[in-house]
């Protein structure tokens, strides 16, 4: 190594230092770019499964090895402010028709039924139902259907699978409530 050169044993020392916090900062900056990410729920959008003050680790690899499916909670970037991001589930993909009726959301025909969101949703939204779902996108619902900013609002829409920062799949915090995110 080349710090054996360095007779001083101060510098040497020092330079060893450098050299291991170095190699730390860029293992951190690859593991964050390519492999996992925190986000900090901000909100009440995806109660019960995830509440305001969550911590989650995005799976940033995920979408690079497959892609991404139904029921899925995905982190995209607030259009207002890209370096915050929305967390919401995945509903709907390519080619899905998706629409609205007496307070109940269908898939496909298909009524959709979730363990989360027993409460009839009451917002709608601005976007003109039925919806299909364009290509390579992805329509997405808060869990808390009546306290969610999600694909039912045209300022976000449907969200395009290259946006998508990663999928949650742990939290962190609060340490009572650790563990996988479903």
């Amino acid at each position: 190594m080349f710090t054996e050169s360095i007779r001083n044993p101060i510098l040497r020392s020092a330079a060893e230092w450098l050299v291991l916090l170095s190699v730390a900062a860029l293992l951190f900056l690859f593991v964050r770019t390519f492999l996992f990410r925190m986000a900090h729920v901000d909100g009440n959008s995806m109660a019960p499964t995830l509440e305001h003050g969550d911590m989650v680790v995005l799976n940033r690899l995920a979408y690079h090895l497959s892609s991404p499916r139904i029921g899925d909670i995905v982190a995209f970037p607030y259009a207002e402010n890209p370096s915050e991001f929305y967390i919401k589930r995945i509903i709907a993909g390519p080619g899905d028709v998706v629409y609205f009726d007496s307070g109940f959301f269908y898939v496909n025909e298909e009524r959709l039924i979730d363990d989360f969101s027993h409460n009839p949703t009451i917002a709608l939204g601005d976007v003109v139902f039925p919806v299909t779902v364009e290509d390579e996108r992805f329509f997405v619902l808060g869990d808390n259907r009546n306290g969610s900013q999600d694909s039912r609002f045209i300022s976000v829409g449907t969200i395009p699978a290259p946006d998508m920062v990663g999928r949650a799949t742990i939290r962190l915090w609060p340490l009572s409530r650790i563990g996988r995110v479903d």
